[in-house]
């Protein structure tokens, strides 16, 4: 099988979506199939220093000179080549393969939702619509679609603007370094890395300051649970530096020597990260799949998280949930209280009572196996170019 597959040019220092690329390429490099990268250079965009001018100067080569290229590269690609494109928002680019085998991977809609008025939380400016509407329509050309879970097929098929030829739902594949380990080895490890006193413990967030991440619920419910006084241990928000609303909503607090944000840490520092937590806390209002959850199963840490999909699709039954964050300020205090029974309950578990919830976790996460992933989307990449021909 020959793939030729399209990513985000690096340009643009996305995070998830070089992964994904990363483990498609490997994946089906290592079963014998030939990958073709195919991405955006920058030309235009490393020509200006000002961030404005780099992001105009960054559509430009994605959408007027890469397309250009794509045209002149697809004449020496043989008609048995299936194009993959890593993700829905590269649908600009779909328009010139649309007649050859193809299939297009989605991730989230929630870009697109904003952009719709769906999310009046995070609305969309004028010119935000119309590069959404440019996305749509583009990936509405396609046929084929892999969706990373049962909530991103559900809207996929709502926006698009014509019924697929193929629609399959292949969970995500986990990094394999994701595994349990010793709690009190890596709260050490982990204690000299941050020079902070982490022996005891701590909760755990790993994310950005997107506005579905969250990361105000989580200061409101950990002042909450705070109050409640049954054990005292701090708070690690792994990711981006807070923004200065976060900041400010970090100093108002009365635990705020025990609130402390980690940016730039490496891979290496999350997984121990992960394995010395007391409890991973991701009231996330949207995702598309929720990583996270389950890299912190896979590394044998407790979860709570929003009951909501797809949140609830990764955590199965082995994970624990809690309301969304209410968009009407006068019940967050409510919701805040409530949330932090639910951590304090977590956190107080006894040994007995945590092994069972880890082994219920480590079970749950088997199901998030890379190799398991790369097989289905093998079979279906297969069984598209096999249709194809016919």
């Amino acid at each position: 099988m020959k793939c030729v597959l399209f990513t985000h040019p690096s340009f643009l220092s996305h995070q998830s979506m070089p992964r994904f690329a990363r483990m498609l390429s490997e994946g089906m490099t290592k079963r014998g199939h030939q990958v073709e990268v195919w991405t955006p250079k920058a030309r235009f965009y490393k020509l200006f220093s000002n961030p404005f001018l780099k992001k105009w100067m960054g559509y430009i080569d994605q959408y007027v000179v890469f397309p250009q290229e794509i045209k002149n590269k697809l004449k020496g690609c043989k008609e048995s080549t299936l194009f993959v494109f890593a993700d829905q928002a590269l649908g600009p680019w779909v328009p010139s393969v649309a007649d050859r085998a193809h299939v297009i991977h989605c991730h989230d809609f929630l870009a697109l939702r904003s952009s719709l008025g769906e999310i009046p939380r995070n609305l969309t400016g004028w010119t935000g619509r119309q590069y959404q509407k440019l996305i749509q329509r583009g990936f509405s050309r396609g046929s084929n679609f892999i969706s990373g879970s049962k909530k991103t097929q559900e809207d996929l098929h709502r926006f698009l603007l014509k019924d697929p030829l193929v629609s399959e739902v292949v969970y995500n594949g986990l990094n394999a370094s994701f595994k349990p380990g010793d709690a009190r080895e890596a709260r050490v490890l982990m204690s000299k890395m941050t020079n902070l006193d982490l022996s005891n413990g701590y909760i755990l967030h790993v994310g950005g300051n997107v506005w579905y991440k969250n990361r105000t619920g989580i200061i409101e419910v950990y002042d909450a649970w705070r109050s409640i006084k049954s054990k005292v241990i701090p708070i690690l928000l792994i990711g981006e530096p807070p923004t200065a609303a976060l900041a400010e909503l970090r100093m108002r607090s009365p635990f705020k020597l025990d609130i402390h944000w980690l940016s730039d840490v490496d891979d290496r520092m999350i997984k121990y990260a992960y394995i010395g937590a007391d409890v991973f806390f991701f009231p996330s209002l949207a995702e598309g799949f929720g990583w996270p959850v389950a890299e912190a199963m896979a590394s044998g840490c407790p979860v709570i998280t929003t009951n909501e999909a797809p949140m609830t699709e990764v955590t199965g039954q082995a994970g624990f949930l809690i309301p969304k964050r209410p968009d009407d300020d006068s019940k967050v205090k409510a919701w805040a209280a409530n949330a932090a029974i639910v951590l304090n309950n977590v956190v107080m578990f006894s040994d007995e009572a945590r092994k069972t919830v880890v082994a219920n976790g480590l079970e749950n996460s088997k199901r998030f196996d890379p190799e398991v992933a790369l097989n289905k989307i093998e079979a279906i990449y297969q069984s598209i170019i096999d249709n194809t021909d016919s």
